[in-house]
């Protein structure tokens, strides 16, 4: 039996290719916390090898995401999980620094959220302990681990598309509207502030004396919140408009960006942190679908690991350089900056001619 988009087979499939595509925003304090602690890496080192990786999977994107109607999804999304298991076993042995098609996207893109948000809680609950117990190479085999998973995942269930390019699409494929190129932008900015913070929030509540229990508590407590976000985006679809989701989620980002960064005590660093990840899962949500409709060729959903990326790619390592030279407060202010970029471009999106409607039908 073939395995679609509108079957539970289909989508547990994409559940497990999805925490593994993503892996990055769940992984990101943990993985710059053991380059630096287990490999005597410093910080701007630590996020540029984390950058190098997410690079990589901005140049796969762009590569993929124009061929999205034509090629086989299902063997590139197997060969792409083996490659990636290959090369997360290979850096574990080494030492040294030189190591979108369905009926209803929207609700798609909030049940594979959901189940990042499930694996956030199992991978930030015990990849430290392996890390601490085992050393740093343990990292870098779960995440071999993970990938080895999707690969059977997509080899058993990848779904086939549920529709194809239709010739009168051509042109469109061609000529992106606008707005969805605002809205891409926008989503990169979001995803630069949440890497560049979010890279750095073990480290900042370790150097604050907070206690690496503590900390890895917080860190659980974040994969739970990290559970409701994409159901909630999905059930208020129709009732709360886009545009207002899309503007207010870069204000609320920076907004807690800014009380980690300038924490003092324990709360006034956990509660923000338990909540930082799920504004981007929410706000990411909605422009999902907005794009979704916005683009019928869905070229631009079919990039969403560059939108992500590109903004990913660059905020380790510019994270790690601001830490390096000014301190963590910094990432707090440079996040401020970013939030305003972002919030003029999707304001660009709200003036697109079907926005309007359709964050007013929700349809």
């Amino acid at each position: 039996m073939q395995a679609s988009t509108e079957s539970w087979r289909g989508r547990i499939a994409l559940m497990v290719a999805h925490c593994a595509g993503m892996i990055d925003l769940v992984a990101l304090p943990v993985w710059v916390g053991a380059l630096i602690a287990q490999y005597g890496f410093s910080p701007q080192q630590a996020g540029g090898l984390a950058t190098l990786l997410l690079i990589g999977a901005v140049a796969s994107s762009l590569f993929f995401a124009p061929c999205f109607n034509w090629i086989d999804a299902r063997l590139m999304a197997v060969a792409g999980f083996a490659l990636a298991a290959a090369a997360f076993f290979v850096a574990s042995l080494s030492t040294g620094f030189g190591i979108a098609h369905s009926g209803h996207l929207h609700r798609l893109f909030a049940i594979v959220g959901f189940a990042l948000g499930v694996f956030a809680i199992g991978f930030l609950g015990a990849t430290p302990n392996l890390i601490a117990a085992f050393g740093g190479a343990a990292f870098f085999r779960v995440f071999a681990g993970i990938m080895v998973v999707a690969v059977v995942a997509a080899l058993v269930a990848f779904p086939e598309a549920t529709r194809r390019l239709d010739e009168d699409l051509v042109e469109e494929v061609a000529h992106l509207k606008p707005a969805v190129w605002f809205g891409i932008a926008g989503v990169s900015c979001m995803a630069l502030t949440q890497a560049m913070m979010f890279s750095f929030i073990e480290r900042i509540g370790i150097d604050r004396g907070f206690g690496r229990e503590a900390v890895t508590g917080v860190l659980i407590a974040l994969g739970f919140v990290n559970l409701f976000p994409a159901p909630l985006a999905a059930l208020l679809e129709k009732r709360v408009p886009a545009n207002v989701a899309l503007m207010a989620g870069p204000v609320l980002q920076a907004l807690i960006a800014v009380a980690i960064a300038f924490s003092a005590s324990f709360l006034g660093f956990a509660i923000p942190a338990a909540l930082f990840a799920a504004v981007m899962i929410f706000t990411h949500t909605f422009a999902f679908g907005v794009l979704s409709k916005l683009d019928s060729t869905s070229r631009a959903l079919a990039g969403t690991p560059a939108m992500l990326m590109i903004g990913a790619a660059i905020g380790p390592i510019l994270g790690g350089t601001l830490v390096q030279i000014f301190g963590y407060r910094a990432l707090g202010i440079a996040a401020i900056v970013i939030a305003a970029v972002a919030f003029a471009l999707f304001s660009k999106v709200h003036s697109a001619p079907l926005l309007p409607a359709e964050a007013k039908t929700g349809s």
